[in-house]
């Protein structure tokens, strides 16, 4: 608030808001904003291997599927997992099932495979019984003796 002296003792009072310190809150909270949201919305992002002949089938809601990104990160059905508490995580969901313990495997085609290893030895200790690993179809879908001959 300001204040005016005026020539004979006369006092007026101004009334603007200060707009100053709310603009700079907003531009923190946008940058803010600009750096979090891509970050949260990232989730799991692989390339997984190509294949031939693949069967069609859509995820189900009640299977479980166990993904890997090229950093090495697990993902539970596209969840990010803290380091460590992969085994613990599957143990959970797998402890009550009684008649499929199938756990759906995506990982990326360059991870290592070190790496692959670790959580197929992991999900086995925490009771998985089958492990199905999910690919993509190649561009075309379909068998080309052609493109046998080029690789």
């Amino acid at each position: 608030m300001a204040m005016t002296v005026g020539g004979a003792g006369q006092t007026s009072v101004k009334s603007e808001p200060n707009v100053v310190p709310m603009i700079d809150i907003m531009l923190v909270l946008l940058i803010i904003f600009m750096i979090v949201t891509p970050l949260i919305a990232a989730g799991f992002k692989a390339t997984l291997p190509k294949g031939k002949n693949l069967d069609p089938r859509p995820e189900g809601d009640n299977e479980v599927v166990l993904g890997i990104d090229q950093a090495g990160n697990y993902f539970l059905d596209g969840r990010p997992l803290p380091a460590g508490t992969l085994e613990d995580q599957l143990r959970s969901r797998f402890v009550n099932r009684t008649e499929d313990k199938i756990l759906y495997f995506k990982a990326d085609n360059q991870l290592k495979y070190a790496k692959v290893q670790e959580a197929v030895e992991t999900a086995r200790k925490a009771g998985v019984r089958v492990m199905a690993a999910i690919t993509e179809p190649t561009s075309s879908g379909l068998f080309d003796p052609e493109a046998e001959k080029e690789d």
